[in-house]
């Protein structure tokens, strides 16, 4: 079985190689070349136990993600992440059920509602990757990404649930919430506390090496310490990477530039990988149903895949409504509040000064989408490893017979491979067709980055200034036209990388100037970490500045390297 694993990971690989190669959508050309490879006679039949699936999968696929979402914007967008991310899960599950316990009543209501909750779950791992390749606006893309942060822990509470009522326990619709506020709680708890300590791991290690390492382990951990503890290791895993990846700037630039190939590395094996066991598995497990059962279960497999395709769509619009009115409520009250009592309500704003009408709709008002963006959303509901893992968990599950066990993993096969073909191969259209764009997204970018260049010259030549007098006292006064010179390159640097985007290596003249040359960056980005708290920087495009501080960090140390 091992060599069977070894040969589909690297076929996996290739395939994915070959579409990034040309710009596909990897996970959709390897589920489809998995799925033609599976009717060849030698290709080998591989059964991996579905617990063991989303254990060694999940974890570190969702910490990468988490590491990549603006903490910031995904805040923000928090009452779309929720809706979708809960709401819509539950919804979902609930249709779907009911739907399946008409159609095949030998699932029993249990079982109906246990399959509603295993397909239930997007996987946004596909939708993403078309949205980057595509330009999709960043609002879009932190809503969809939020979304496949926190959808599984809600389908994996409610599949615990289901399964716990299969196998003959007693379950209330009380005990059910306060499992799930349980979840919630410890999971969110478990990873903080990861966070916190692998964010100090990283602030006292420098070795970038041992950083990596650890961070490569910590997913596996979080979600097993929290899953022992009745808590959520999908929303453990998410609020260790959160708080790690918003406090990634804050360590050292040789560990941020371990960590991001590394991660790359990671998603594109583990991706790869599980796409194609979605692929291979589909013609097996039609083979292990009856004759009897394959009239019900393929006409259970459409009715379910059409009622997952149109559920989406038809609670989004109505839940984005939903919140764009309750915003206009909150602000309407906040108003009146404000204006019968301002002095109360000024020590909410950062001055000594009551919230402006803008101050208060930035942090009331939830992310406006338009029709289009909100028609992407509702068409990226591709399913995926979670769906798959839980379908496979599922057939083993006491109290469950064995027609009731293969139709679920059918449903689950189909409504995957479904959505994967019908959605991923038509996304790509719909977003161009809608031309969902935003040049305002970009408009305000480019304000930001003009806006924080400023600040960034002002603050270096305020370092440059305090480090010419400590240069004086230390080296004499003889010594400060050498001081000017590098200080004059080191802000035409600066200036010519706002200009042309591309860093210039830096000449350093002597080891001093080094080491003033990385005092420069540390002002600079210390400035970056203040306007992002500030809110006049929004997160993406710190990390983009931070990346190319990096670059240039990295020549320092490279030509201190060369010259020892």
């Amino acid at each position: 079985m091992e060599s069977s694993i070894f040969f589909i990971v690297v076929g996996a690989v290739a395939v994915a190689a070959v579409a990034r190669w040309k710009g596909w959508p990897a996970p959709l050309l390897v589920t489809v070349v998995a799925l033609l490879a599976s009717f060849l006679p030698f290709v080998p039949d591989v059964a991996i136990d579905g617990h063991v699936l989303l254990n060694i999968v999940l974890p570190p696929l969702l910490y990468s993600a988490a590491l990549d979402v603006s903490f910031l914007s995904f805040k923000r967008a928090m009452p779309q992440i929720r809706r979708l991310g809960v709401g819509l899960v539950v919804v979902t599950a609930g249709v779907v059920g009911l739907l399946a316990w008409w159609i095949m009543p030998e699932l029993t209501l249990p079982g109906a509602l246990l399959l509603g909750a295993i397909v239930a779950p997007p996987d946004a791992v596909s939708a993403a990757a078309i949205g980057r390749r595509l330009g999709l606006p960043r609002r879009v893309m932190t809503v969809l990404s939020g979304e496949s942060l926190i959808n599984d822990a809600t389908s994996l509470t409610m599949y615990r649930v289901f399964a716990a009522i299969v196998a003959g326990a007693t379950v209330t619709l009380a005990g059910g919430v306060g499992q799930f506020f349980v979840a919630v709680l410890v999971g969110v708890a478990v990873g903080l506390a990861f966070g916190a300590v692998m964010h100090r791991l990283r602030m006292r290690v420098a070795d970038p090496v041992v950083n990596g390492t650890f961070g490569l382990l910590a997913p596996f951990g979080a979600y097993a310490i929290a899953e022992q503890l009745l808590g959520s290791g999908v929303l453990a895993v998410v609020a260790m990477g959160l708080f790690v990846g918003f406090n990634a700037p804050k360590t050292s630039y040789a560990t941020r530039q371990q960590e991001a190939p590394l991660w790359l590395s990671a998603d594109f094996l583990l991706e790869s990988f599980v796409f194609a066991y979605i692929g291979l598995q589909l013609p097996r497990v039609l083979a292990d149903l009856n004759d009897g059962e394959v009239g019900v279960v393929v006409l259970l497999s459409a009715v379910v895949l059409v009622a997952v395709l149109l559920v989406r769509p038809l609670f989004v619009y109505p839940a984005h409504a939903w919140g764009q009115w309750w915003t206009r409520r909150r602000l309407r009250r906040w108003k009146r509040v404000i204006a019968m009592h301002p002095d109360a309500v000024a020590a909410r704003g950062r001055g000594r000064h009551p919230l402006s009408e803008e101050q208060l709709r930035r942090r009331l008002a939830e992310t406006r989408l338009s029709w289009r963006d909100n028609a992407v959303i509702s068409w990226a509901g591709m399913r995926g490893v979670v769906t798959l893992a839980t379908a496979l968990a599922a057939a083993d599950l006491a109290g469950i017979d064995g027609a009731a066990a293969h139709a679920i993993v059918v449903v689950a096969f189909v409504v995957t491979v479904g959505t994967l073909l019908l959605q991923g191969l038509t996304l790509p259209w719909l977003i161009r067709m809608l031309g969902v764009v935003d040049d305002s997204e970009q408009q305000e970018d480019a304000r930001e980055l003009a806006a924080v260049h400023e600040r960034s010259r002002e603050a270096g030549k305020a370092y440059l200034r305090a480090m010419r007098r400590e240069w004086a006292q230390e080296h004499g006064e003889e010594q400060l036209p050498a001081f000017d010179a590098y200080a004059k390159r080191l802000v035409r640097v600066q200036s010519d990388a706002e200009q042309t985007g591309v860093e210039q290596q830096l000449r350093p003249t002597a080891e001093q100037f080094t080491t003033l040359a990385k005092g420069w960056l540390a002002v600079r980005r210390q400035l970056l970490l203040e306007e992002r708290a500030a809110g006049n920087l929004s997160e993406e495009v710190m990390h983009e500045l931070i990346a190319a501080m990096d670059a240039e960090e990295l020549a320092l140390d490279t030509r201190v390297a060369l010259r020892t």
